[in-house]
């Protein structure tokens, strides 16, 4: 399979894309976010599930503590964070900060736990310190990443699914421990047969684990395709290009903390994830984060990611509404 993958980088949607996220900015300076929505509830989900994403700005939301609040009067009880990808600390209950990475790094656009059998259907991101520069969570509605993918690739992961390969080895990445929430490796593997992964132990403490998965979705409300997984962030060439060449010169391919292949197992030419990621920057859109901002997101409409910033940037997140 070829495809024309010359252009880059290409040009961002022009501005008569729909808004996105959308914005509903608090009527009066002290207007608490909770009061609002006791009765705004079903004006957001709609505008959640129309826009993808809805941005909460100028309300008072009363901490983390009011921001757990917030997650409950739109979604209910928060989701425990479990099969952990990243770092995460937890701040309170089920409320957790960001991706703990580097400053200096970009995390690229995903959508949250789409490699499990189930996953959150919808995100709360809560700004209580901004930073100075830079550091927006970018947004890409997923239902036009799904459009801008040329139709024989699309075609070709409809089809045939995508896999995901995760090695937990000591010294690189997330140890599985941290990312199952536990130090019992029966109760890992019941998890792994529960979820539809194969699990395998490799050395005297690795991991291995895969999984197959869908690439394309039809949502729960809207019922439309949607371009849902976590193949091109997973995939290794998706990392910074010293990491991966790091990488594949360290380990064998079977080796690496992450990949991803189609979903018989094939390998994914390294040129059809570099058109992915084309798809999802043309898509993509961005904000400056403001104290108090709560961004709501739909997690099968919209993907997201960060930028690199500077300053003190604190964001929390918070998950609801498992998938099943």
């Amino acid at each position: 399979m070829s495809i024309d993958t010359s252009v880059q980088p290409a040009a961002p949607l022009p501005d008569t894309e729909p808004p996105l996220p959308h914005v509903i900015s608090a009527a009066a300076p002290d207007a608490s976010a909770t009061e609002f929505l006791a009765d705004a509830r079903e004006t957001v989900r709609r505008r959640l599930h129309e826009h993808a994403a809805v941005l909460l700005r100028g309300f008072q939301v009363g901490g983390v503590d009011g921001f757990d609040r917030v997650v409950r009067a739109v979604s209910g009880e928060p989701l425990t964070y479990a099969e952990r990808s990243s770092p995460r600390s937890t701040i309170k209950g089920q409320v957790y900060t960001s991706t703990d990475y580097p400053p200096a790094e970009e995390i690229f656009l995903h959508n949250e736990n789409s490699y499990q059998a189930t996953w959150p259907l919808t995100l709360f991101f809560y700004c209580i310190t901004p930073p100075d520069t830079l550091g927006a969570t970018p947004l890409a509605d997923t239902r036009r990443v799904l459009s801008l993918i040329d139709p024989s690739v699309r075609e070709e992961f409809a089809r045939r699914g995508w896999t995901v390969v995760r090695n937990f080895t000591p010294g690189f990445g997330v140890p599985w421990q941290q990312a199952f929430n536990t130090d019992d490796r029966a109760a890992v593997e019941a998890y792994c047969a529960r979820s539809g992964i194969e699990a395998e132990w490799v050395g005297r403490d690795g991991l291995r684990t895969t999984a197959r998965r869908r690439a394309v979705h039809q949502h729960p409300v809207t019922g439309e395709q949607v371009w849902f997984n976590h193949l091109t962030f997973f995939h290794v060439t998706t990392l910074a290009e010293e990491v991966c060449e790091g990488l594949r010169e360290m380990l064998d391919e079977a080796d690496l903390p992450t990949n991803t292949y189609y979903g018989d197992g094939a390998r994914i030419p390294d040129e059809i994830v570099a058109h992915l990621r084309d798809c999802y920057r043309r898509a993509q859109r961005r904000f400056d984060w403001q104290r108090d901002d709560v961004l709501i997101v739909d997690n099968m409409l919209a993907v997201h990611g960060r930028e690199p910033f500077t300053g003190p940037r604190k964001i929390a997140v918070a998950m609801a509404e498992p998938s099943a």
